[in-house]
């Protein structure tokens, strides 16, 4: 147990988004003088505020540190009370609080302190209603997503199902390959497939089908054999993980779900592009964590992870032209050049993928028909960047010159200094080797109005180019950056904030439309093929009700599972405009994600929402059969 305790609490105030009010608590046999207290929280101070018991040290973005008045000295089983009025934004949830806490002694040292939820006061919280209903099914077949047509009837649960006599090697391993997957899932189950032949079993015939369109697939029961029909690997891959999902339901809930004896399937996947994006830059997650959410994306069908690897708060890929990378920017601590963020305490914390991490990742997602997308979030965002390699930085520039993004101000890479070019790069020569996709995502988002104008060098650009304004800027460094992945074999995928300022040249180019859902609409009226993402629906680090003790963040309001659920991409977009939608994609997004339970209660069941829009068509999803199969599906 720490020695020292932080309680918190928020008060609305008329005309301001409220007080805070900050109690520590001294559990030691000692005085406590001489010191600071410092914590993180989304719940960020504005630079006009007004503090009663105690003063603000400093701040950098989450991290908020406070010195106690003069001679303050909190006795054994005492306390210290300070108040803060003047936030950037009024708390909505529960965690909006402190997500982490220390104490810097009078020696230097740091030491750790416990904390609880924000409690409100003041006002009613509400009560937060059931996130699924009880859940109906009127076809007894677990299969998330649910498939294009399906004409089935039930019968028998075979003990197993195993390759007929003659399959061939290449449908045996595709088999095996899905087994495997099964029992990383489902660890405690019994096998739904064997490689022999079973008494009580029932064999899997496969069949090469050219005239079944590429990814599809067709099963045909029979009392006797499946069918599995295909006309290539991956629509072969599908149907295998469909007949694995029916064993499973049929196993784990015999009263609702069965296996059919005769009938077909018939299915394929609305959309190409079918993704799930991980933020590992705020909260760093280990290669075994990551397999296994690409293990739980090919369990529903989804074919795209979107990898955000680099942000302001760290950068997480080994670039060996480039050590300081992760060297520096991706180590946070009281003590460090990256000052402790949403999580970090008193201890630093670390944390970067190898380059060998990568490529066993980039294997097995290929091995599941997933495809990386990796993301180098440029040129906003880039704080870890600027901090790690200081010559990125144009040195005449005025610190803190326009205003701060998330906290962090200046923290874009410069378009007018030639080294930011050659270290790109530098950067993508050594990405090409490590991810053999289409695509590059070079962010683009989110870079403050303002930014670079106060910079000698790019006055002195945008005079030589004739460029007005920070967006026409960073139109500029998007189209070197877009001619430079072409160079290394490359398409650009980025943010929707791409498209300002004259953007870049729209063939090829995938933009993520994030803001909100008109802005898609928008981007594909501008020629730009779009991947829906809004985060009004598909942001899972969004709270799930509107009550003050659902747990999540709040910018985007709140998006409960049936929202996620019901929310159709092509919204207003005319007839001619839907080809230019080229899919839909989850953001997990990890500010706030400082525990599994945390990750699970947030991400599920609305990642296998997502799947089921980037799936089935809207005529035949169905809510309630939604919510009675996902129960039965794996998280984190």
């Amino acid at each position: 147990m720490a020695d020292y305790r932080l309680e918190t609490s928020w008060r609305p105030v008329e005309s301001s988004f409220g007080r805070l009010t900050f109690t520590l608590f001294n559990l030691s046999a000692e005085p406590l003088s001489g010191f600071s207290l410092a914590y993180t929280s989304e719940t960020r101070l504005a630079d006009k505020h007004v503090c009663a018991g105690g003063s603000l040290k400093r701040q950098v973005a989450h991290l908020h540190e406070f010195r106690p008045p003069d001679g303050l000295s909190v006795p054994p089983a005492g306390h210290w009370r300070f108040t803060v009025e003047g936030l950037t934004r009024e708390p909505k949830h529960v965690t909006a609080g402190v997500k982490s806490a220390y104490l810097t002694l009078g020696d230097g040292r740091h030491v750790p302190v416990g904390f609880g939820d924000l409690m409100l006061e003041g006002r009613d919280g509400g009560i937060a209603p059931p996130l699924l209903p009880p859940g109906r099914v009127e076809e007894p077949y677990s299969l998330l997503p649910w498939p294009l047509a399906l004409a089935l009837k039930a019968g028998e649960l075979p003990v197993v199902l195993y390759p007929a006599e003659g399959a061939r090697p290449e449908a045996v391993k595709a088999l095996s390959l899905v087994l495997s997957l099964y029992q990383r899932l489902y660890p405690a189950e019994n096998l739904l497939f064997s490689l022999c032949a079973v008494k009580g079993g029932r064999a899997i015939r496969f069949v090469t089908e050219s005239s079944i369109a590429a990814l599809a697939y067709e099963i045909r029961f029979t009392a006797h054999e499946v069918v599995l029909s295909s006309a290539d690997a991956t629509g072969r891959h599908y149907g295998l993980i469909s007949l694995a999902q029916i064993m499973h339901g049929a196993r784990a809930n015999r009263e609702s779900f069965r296996f059919p004896n005769f009938g077909t399937i018939a299915d394929q996947p609305r959309y190409d592009w079918r993704g799930c994006h991980l933020d590992v830059a705020r909260q760093f997650y280990p290669v075994a964590d990551v397999m296994r959410l690409i293990d739980i994306l090919a369990w529903n069908k989804l074919n795209i992870f979107h990898w955000h690897l680099t942000d302001d708060e760290a950068w997480r890929l080994e670039i060996k032209a480039y050590p300081q990378l992760t060297e520096i920017g991706a180590r946070r601590g009281p003590d460090e050049v990256l000052a402790p963020q949403l999580g970090d305490g008193a201890e630093p914390r670390s944390g970067h993928y190898t380059q060998e991490d990568v490529r066993r990742i980039v294997a097995h997602a290929a091995s599941l028909h997933i495809e990386v997308v990796p993301e180098i979030d440029v040129p906003g965002h880039s704080t870890a960047t600027l901090l790690s390699l200081p010559e990125l930085v144009d040195g005449q520039e005025a610190p803190d010159s326009y205003r701060a993004v998330q906290g962090y101000a200046n923290n874009a890479l410069n378009p007018a200094i030639e080294f930011t070019y050659e270290f790109l790069s530098n950067v993508f020569d050594e990405m090409v080797t490590m991810f053999p996709g289409e695509y590059i995502h070079i962010g683009g988002d989110e870079v403050a109005n303002g930014a670079w104008l106060s910079s000698p060098l790019c006055k002195a650009l945008m005079e030589r180019e004739k460029i007005a304004g920070t967006a026409e800027l960073q139109s500029y460094f998007l189209k070197r950056i877009r001619t430079m992945l072409s160079a290394h074999g490359k398409k650009l995928a980025g943010w929707n904030e791409v498209s300002h300022g004259g953007g870049v040249d729209r063939d090829g180019t995938l933009l993520m439309a994030w803001e909100k859902p008109a802005v898609g609409i928008a981007l594909a009226q501008q020629g730009y093929d779009v991947v829906m993402t809004p985060g009004q629906a598909y942001y899972l680090d969004m709270a799930q009700a509107e009550a003050w003790d659902e747990p999540g963040a709040s910018w985007a309001g709140h998006a409960p599972p049936e929202y996620t659920y019901a929310y159709e991409a092509e919204g207003e977009l005319s007839e001619a405009l839907r080809d230019r939608v080229r899919g839909v994609q989850a953001c997990i997004w990890t500010e706030n994600f400082l525990s599994r339970a945390y990750f699970n209660r947030l991400v599920f069941p609305r990642l296998p929402a997502v799947a089921e829009a980037a799936w089935t068509p809207l005529e035949r999803k169905d809510w309630n059969r939604f919510a009675a199969i996902v129960r039965m599906w794996p998280v984190l």
